[in-house]
């Protein structure tokens, strides 16, 4: 079976198991490692791998050829992104009119800080530029741009920067909402018609790696792009929770919540919200 992840260190270990063929009866896995702007752009297209994680962001474009698996995701609590400055302190109004680097503007990330920006910064940021994330920090700290959307590793780097915190869209969101941050999806091709087993296969790979936190620990240092092992683990321990291993019912409520109220905006296409669930 064909499948596209990230390398980051959630998706590393949570599909470690699998990948390594430790789960009885699963099949071989063909893994490509891909950043989620290359898999939301695949999905977008009807091309690359049947099973992909992509962006909640993205999965309304795609949501009549491909099911939502509901587990093997990222969910969670105390998880967002976070808007950063340099000597703007935590006032988002400083923002109105300024330029706002985002890693992507077809991201769960970004439909956050849309909504959140129409509810704290009086006429909106000015112009929106997209940049590949790990320029986004520097380019802040440098004066190319006034602020920038993160994700992700930053949550622990950004002081290394010598930068503000603006914002943490996920507390603003959970305090708003009530649910957790809806960020990373895992999704297959409706025409495969696996949803049973593979929800089945991944949830397994999460269990193995809970029980064997160790196991997987040079596989996800292979792929962690210079990071070290303590921020891999502190990037595990935020993203990997009881949601990746079933959405259940407030997973589910988080995930309309977030992709209704960003289609009331028009910042996506409408579509049906029962479709995530069948």
């Amino acid at each position: 079976m064909n499948i596209a992840f990230s390398p980051c260190p959630n998706d590393t270990f949570v599909f470690h198991a699998w990948v390594h063929r430790l789960l009885e009866g699963a099949p071989e896995l063909n893994v490509t490692y891909a950043d989620i702007d290359k898999t939301n752009y695949w999905a977008a297209r009807r091309e690359g791998p049947e099973v992909m994680k992509i962006s909640y962001a993205a999965l309304p474009y795609v949501i009549d050829d491909y099911e939502l698996i509901p587990c093997g995701g990222a969910l969670g609590r105390g998880c967002g992104p976070l808007v950063l400055s340099k000597n703007g302190g935590s006032d988002p109004s400083r923002l109105a009119g300024k330029t706002v680097a985002v890693p992507s503007d077809k991201s769960t990330a970004y439909l956050l800080f849309r909504l959140w920006a129409a509810q704290k910064i009086p006429g909106g940021p000015g112009k929106i530029t997209v940049m590949p994330f790990h320029e986004i920090m520097p380019a802040v700290r440098d004066g190319k741009i006034d602020a920038g959307l993160v994700i992700h590793e930053a949550r622990f780097t950004y002081k290394e920067y010598d930068l503000d915190k603006v914002a943490d869209l996920g507390d603003w969101w959970e305090e708003d909402t009530g649910f957790p941050i809806p960020l990373g999806a895992i999704i297959a091709r409706r025409s495969l018609g696996m949803k049973a087993s593979l929800t089945e296969w991944i949830r397994e790979s999460v269990e193995f790696a809970w029980a064997n936190p160790d196991a997987s620990m040079d596989y996800v240092m292979e792929h962690a792009q210079e990071m070290s092992k303590e921020v891999a683990r502190s990037h595990i321990d935020l993203y990997v929770n009881e949601f990746t291993r079933g959405l259940g019912e407030d997973g589910y409520a988080a995930v309309e919540s977030l992709l209704g109220r960003a289609a009331d905006e028009g910042l996506i296409p409408a579509f049906d919200l029962q479709k995530l669930r069948d």
